[in-house]
Formats: C-alpha cells, structure tokens, sequence
C-alpha cells in the first residue's frame, strides 16, 4: 500500500552538500525515495545532540541495505557543513550529512499547525511538553519521508520524538534485555566517544 503524500509545491530548498550546492529533488541521488533524518546541530553548535548522535551510529550500516531498495537516506542539519563534516568525521560515520541552513526546510517539515509555522512556537502540534520551543531558533530531530515522480516531490510522512525509537536499535535490543530501558537515564545516551 503506498504512503498518502503531497506534493511538495514551488518552494525551492537548497543544500549544502560535499558535491555543491543541491536543490531537494537532487538529494534523491537517482533514487525514487528519500529519508531525511532532521538532525538536531544549530547554526551556532559546534558538536551534535546526544540522542541524535545515538540514532545517528545506527545508520551507516543501513545505508547500503536502503540504497538497493530505492531509497536514499541523508542526514540534515541547520550547522555550516563544514562544522557537520568534521563532527561527521569525528564520529566515524560516513552516511550523507547536507546543511539546511539558509532555508526554511526544517521549519517547513516540523509538522506545524499554520499558526505554529507562522509564530514559530510548538512541536508536533503543539503537544505540551515541546509547546513553547521556538522553531526559529531551535533545531528539532525526527524523520520525514519524501518520493520523486515525474519530477514533483512529494511528502509522504513524518515521525518525531519518542516516533523515532524504532530508528534506535539499542531501544529495541534494551527492551528484550531482564531490567528493559530502566529508569535512570540522567547521563545516558552519550556521545559514543564520550563513554
């Protein structure tokens, strides 16, 4: 059964990426389907968010399994692709990493009531645990889904906050482990390398 969607519409996205500059259509890579993974590094950040770096080391492996199968998986962020890059490379992952910034992708994908999108307040419909982040200023994580036909993108779905779990192999494996995810989480995850 295919996904509902919508056409993505006139807007023009452009991307920082290793290769140049890309519009979103590009991303798509030759491929008819497309994952991007909001990445939550800010213009001003210098390293990523923890829980986005923990879903991020669950990625490379994917990649190749998800390029066979027509889908094309990018990472995206409002950080200078420099700043990505060498974080990118301090983190040994090699996935495709594009700086949204300059554009209103993130905000536009953030799934927003139009009055959110145009104060630039809430998240995931205003749920009331992320009701007063500013979307303006503050970068969100979760994953939007998107197909290329005829030339048109479409959206075809989003997922954000606890959405994104199954995206996280480590959940799934503590989940089937004796004492499950536990409860104290004060700490954890961490970055990989800060262990």
């Amino acid at each position: 059964m295919a996904a509902p969607r919508a056409a993505v519409g006139s807007k023009e996205y452009a991307f920082e990426t290793a290769e140049g500059t890309k519009a979103l259509p590009e991303l798509f890579d030759g491929r008819s389907q497309l994952l991007v993974f909001h990445f939550m590094f800010g213009s001003e950040d210098t390293e990523g968010c923890p829980g986005c770096s923990f879903m991020a080391d669950h990625v490379d492996g994917a990649v190749a399994h998800l390029e066979h199968r027509d889908v094309t998986f990018v990472a995206a962020s409002r950080g200078p692709l420099e700043r990505l890059d060498a974080y990118k490379e301090r983190m040994g992952w090699s996935f495709p990493w594009v700086s949204s910034l300059g554009s209103d992708f993130n905000l536009d994908f953030a799934v927003f009531t139009e009055e959110e999108r145009r104060t630039g307040s809430g998240f995931n419909f205003g749920t009331p645990r992320r009701a007063d982040l500013n979307v303006r200023q503050d970068e969100l994580h979760g994953l939007s889904s998107f197909a290329l036909e005829d030339g048109v993108v479409y959206h075809t779905y989003s997922c954000y906050d606890r959405g994104t779990d199954v995206l996280h192999g480590a959940w799934q494996l503590l989940d089937r482990a004796p004492k499950g995810r536990g409860d104290n989480f004060g700490d954890w995850p961490r970055r990989h390398d800060e262990y």
